[in-house]
């Protein structure tokens, strides 16, 4: 594949990852839950799709509600809900573009440049993967650090072999995957940059919170 000129947006397929049990939001169905009155997954659809050719969601549960926001929905071809990894799996299976870019249900906030960014750091790089690096706030008040989020990662589809192998073995890490290829960092901590882009809500109430702070 040709790393030496830019990444089209046609080219890259946006997944959105709602697979998970919820167990942190009461075993609730996360995607669903709302944010400003929107689903959460329908609204990283919408995010994710004006930047990116084509969309679908990776959901194990309520699939005909997913699939009501008009993409694809794919469920986990590994069992009993083995994480973000076996969504990255689905995604590449399923993915007819070169390029697979993932985002999480619970972080409705991330940046609307997010897959030119990640795409021109992955060619500028020659990179095999880009993933997000994002500032997190520490719990002495001080400044804070960057920190690789790796559910947000642009990647290409020729890597499905490699993940393949890599699950058969009983790998369920993201960051252990990735550390086998050429992994670039893309710092999302420009001025300008939200701070709270890449706020993930685990709980109801830090989803309540983030719905309250955004209003203000």
């Amino acid at each position: 594949m040709d790393r030496t000129t830019p990444i089209a947006t046609s080219d890259i397929t946006g997944l959105v990852l709602a697979g998970g049990r919820g167990s942190r939001m009461g075993g609730v169905d996360k995607g669903l839950q709302k944010f400003n009155g929107t689903p959460l997954a329908l609204h990283a659809v919408l995010r994710l799709g004006a930047q990116v050719g084509e969309m679908m969601v990776n959901a194990n549960r309520n699939l005909s509600a997913y699939e009501s926001f008009g993409v694809p929905v794919w469920p986990d071809g590994l069992a009993d809900y083995a994480g973000p990894l076996a969504g990255f799996l689905t995604g590449l299976e399923r993915c007819e573009t070169p390029w697979l870019l993932t985002v999480p249900c619970d972080t409705p906030l991330f940046p609307t440049d997010l897959a030119k960014r990640l795409a021109d750091a992955l060619v500028e790089a020659d990179a095999e993967i880009a993933m997000v690096s994002a500032p997190e706030p520490v719990d002495n008040g001080g400044a804070p650090i960057l920190r690789a989020q790796p559910v947000f990662c642009l990647l290409p589809t020729t890597l499905l072999e490699s993940l393949v192998r890599f699950t058969q073995s009983g790998g369920r890490k993201i960051d252990a995957w990735t550390a086998q290829h050429r992994t670039v960092l893309v710092p999302f901590d420009r001025e300008g940059d939200a701070p709270d882009a890449f706020f993930n809500a685990n709980t109801l109430a830090e989803l309540a919170a983030l719905e309250i702070h955004r209003t203000r």
